[in-house]
């Protein structure tokens, strides 16, 4: 790998009114790539995602995570003077991405047709949760609803008890989208030289990702089950204790792993031949049979002695790892996946982005505290100082 300063998306300029995780996620992305991301937040408080918690030294875990190598310039886009400064900063940008409350990007005059006339190069990227039109369009949208809207909670959990994930996979799932529809949008304009709207929803973007389960009950078909950390349709598949109190995970995806699992982990091979277990379909209808068989073998095992077993069979394993764990991850650390990024509180630990390009590094730059820009931003511009003083004491960059 080379390491230059040149990278896709340098040149490339996104003005971004983000806040919370969908959004400043797609521009990390973009951002990474090489791209100049203007963050703007509102004066006196940002992004109220910078409030969520003080885990980081003081700072917040989502923000750190998804603000990296951006630039904040706070701006009240109510006051009028802000107008000239977004417009100045728009016609030099290449993509504008959004996730207000729905139509207050409209409201202010910055929908893609009223953008288009003015600035006809540039890209209006905006994310809600559930999209423009339709009797939802108005509906505020977090995380945990769109999980519970696209189905996610009646799939996830055990038994009765629903469960949510534990990271924000609906504002993960419409920040992808939206940041692999601004590179296509990139693409399109270098045929026609023309900008262009995407519209990206969280429900939509969730839904997809529900497809498997979806066409599994397709028709009216039985739903997958909750079933915990297992799978609902395959088995043996999920997490299995040891005699040590630890617990491994496994999986297997077919008869040829099935009879080595038998043989080799279980070294019970005259159990490949059971007529309960003769299929996948069979053992996850005879599952707590199957298990109650597996969790026998392996209270006589501690969870390494479990591992080795499976290694030597080739089937299918993993450690169940706590967040400590993963920071210590011994894969991570062979392949350098860990660099070191700025912030308000300090240098702080990173992962490189997934993906690894033989001609180019991402960048890793720092995390901005609120406003850091402002006179950077503006003096390149071309706002005087007197001019940037009469703002801040108006209240209009904070």
């Amino acid at each position: 790998m080379t390491d230059t300063p040149s990278r896709p998306l340098d040149g490339v300029t996104v003005v971004s009114l983000e806040h919370a995780i969908a959004a400043p996620f797609c521009t990390r992305q973009l951002a990474d790539l090489g791209a100049r991301v203007i963050k703007i937040e509102r004066p006196g408080v940002g992004d109220f995602a910078r409030g969520y918690d003080g885990r980081v030294h003081g700072l917040a875990s989502h923000f750190v995570w998804t603000n990296r190598s951006k630039e904040s310039l706070t701006l009240d886009l109510k006051h009028a003077d802000a107008t000239p400064i977004l417009d100045g900063l728009l016609a030099e940008a290449d993509v504008l991405v959004q996730n207000l409350a729905p139509g207050a990007a409209a409201r202010m005059g910055l929908s893609f047709d009223a953008l288009h006339e003015r600035f006809p190069s540039l890209i209006v990227c905006d994310i809600s949760g559930y999209g423009e039109g339709g009797p939802y369009q108005h509906k505020k949208a977090y995380d945990l609803l769109i999980q519970s809207e696209g189905g996610f909670l009646s799939v996830t959990g055990n038994g009765d008890e629903m469960a949510k994930a534990g990271c924000s996979i609906a504002d993960i799932a419409a920040g992808m989208y939206a940041y692999s529809h601004i590179l296509s949008a990139l693409l399109m304009r270098e045929r026609t030289g023309n900008g262009s709207r995407i519209e990206v929803s969280m429900l939509e973007s969730l839904v997809e990702w529900m497809s498997y389960p979806l066409y599994y009950a397709f028709e009216g078909a039985e739903p997958p089950p909750r079933t915990g950390a297992a799978h609902a349709t395959i088995y043996p598949y999920g997490p299995f204790d040891t005699g040590d109190g630890g617990t491994v995970m496994l999986g297997l995806q077919n008869e040829r792993e099935w009879k080595l699992f038998c043989d080799k982990v279980l070294r019970q091979a005259p159990l490949a031949d059971d007529e309960r277990f003769a299929s996948n379909t069979l053992r996850v209808r005879h599952r707590a049979a199957l298990k109650a068989v597996i969790l026998t073998e392996f209270a006589n095992l501690d969870a390494e002695e479990v591992l080795k077993r499976l290694d030597q069979a080739g089937i299918a394993n993993a450690h169940v790892n706590d967040m400590h764990g993963v920071w210590r991850h011994p894969q991570l650390a062979a392949r350098g996946r860990w660099t070191e990024i700025g912030s308000p509180a300090g240098p702080l630990p990173a992962l490189l982005p997934p993906g690894v390009s033989s001609d180019w590094m991402p960048r890793m730059d720092a995390v901005p505290d609120l406003g850091e820009h402002n006179d950077a931003i503006l003096t390149g511009l071309g706002v005087a100082q007197e001019e940037r003083d009469r703002l801040r004491r108006q209240g209009v960059i904070g």
